[in-house]
């Protein structure tokens, strides 16, 4: 069976991917560090983040 590739590099530490694979559930306090002052817009899903890197296509809100 072979691996599903990642979109883009750094895919695997962002929001949406991470929402994908149950992190938000398994580590709520750590979402939360994720997105507490959140300063980022992802124009593809709409997530806000603290970083720009936690995200796919980010925006400076």
């Amino acid at each position: 069976m072979s691996e599903a590739k990642s979109p883009h590099p750094g895919h695997e530490q962002h929001l949406c991917h991470l929402s994908e694979t149950g992190y938000l559930e398994q580590f709520p306090e750590a979402w939360r560090e994720l997105v507490r002052k959140g300063r980022y817009l992802c124009r593809s899903c709409g997530r806000v983040a603290a970083n720009k890197e936690s995200l796919c296509v980010p925006e400076l809100l």
